[in-house]
């Protein structure tokens, strides 16, 4: 495995899990060093013991991603710890505010907007300058399919995730001249524990009707993912900014 990393400092948000669980790990095997982000501090702890025990170089800071204040905190922590930031993986997101949008309840829909909306915002906002002042960098964040599509029972969910990309490209073009690179994943379906645990008692049966509707024939696996977002971070991709990148099996082309 090349180390694209060394001596670069990757901030990852939802970092205990799924895709930004994977995401931390492929970047950390190349070199980097790795600031956690979740709210489960019991789950950082042992992520950040992992990566430790494998001789890499990994902090977590619990974080609120929802929250203005704790996101300043997460990259004011990055910069004193390591002296710098060179990356970024928001990956914070969650479908809770579904069913039909006449039924869907206001403060949930504001909730829903929170998580996958503000927190992307919140990202950029701060993560933005510290990568500046590194010189440039480069910040993934993660969509979804119905980014670029509409979802029956989803709308909180699709107009958080179309905001998404169009935050991603106009923040692109903000700071194209800079140095600072801004594109998102167009993810289709992702073997995660999220997921796995929103397909009911069969989950087995669910991600293989799924999996049916993607035209490569299954959903993705995390690592899959993570070697595309690696792929973004890194140096080689210095020519793509605002860019809604589909890593999805062919979902959104069918």
């Amino acid at each position: 495995m090349s180390m694209r990393f060394t001596d670069k400092v990757i901030l990852v948000t939802g970092a205990t899990s799924g895709m930004g669980r994977a995401v931390a790990e492929r970047v950390s095997a190349e070199g980097a060093k790795v600031v956690l982000a979740a709210r489960g501090k019991e789950a950082g702890d042992a992520f950040v013991a992992e990566l430790r025990a494998a001789g890499r170089e990994a902090i977590f800071v619990p974080t609120d991603v929802t929250v203005g204040s704790e996101v300043e905190q997460l990259v004011r922590q990055a910069v004193d710890r390591y002296g710098r930031l060179d990356g970024a993986f928001n990956n914070v997101g969650a479908a809770t505010a579904t069913g039909p949008i006449t039924d869907v309840d206001d403060d949930a829909w504001a909730a829903e907007l929170a998580l996958n909306l503000n927190s992307v915002f919140f990202g950029l906002k701060y993560q933005i300058p510290a990568l500046q002042a590194s010189g440039g960098g480069s910040i993934v964040n993660n969509a979804s399919n119905v980014s670029v599509t509409g979802a029956a029972g989803m709308a909180a969910y699709s107009a958080a995730k179309h905001g998404v990309v169009g935050l991603t490209r106009s923040a692109a073009l903000d700071v194209a001249a800079t140095g600072v690179r801004i594109n998102a994943l167009v993810t289709g379906g992702v073997d995660t524990p999220l997921l796995r645990g929103a397909l009911g008692p069969d989950p087995e049966e669910a991600i293989r009707g799924f999996g049916a509707m993607h035209p490569v024939g299954r959903i993705g696996q995390p690592e899959e993912i993570a070697a595309f977002a690696a792929f973004l971070l890194s140096d080689e991709t210095r020519f793509i900014t605002g860019a809604a990148l589909a890593t999805d099996g062919g979902l959104t082309a069918a």
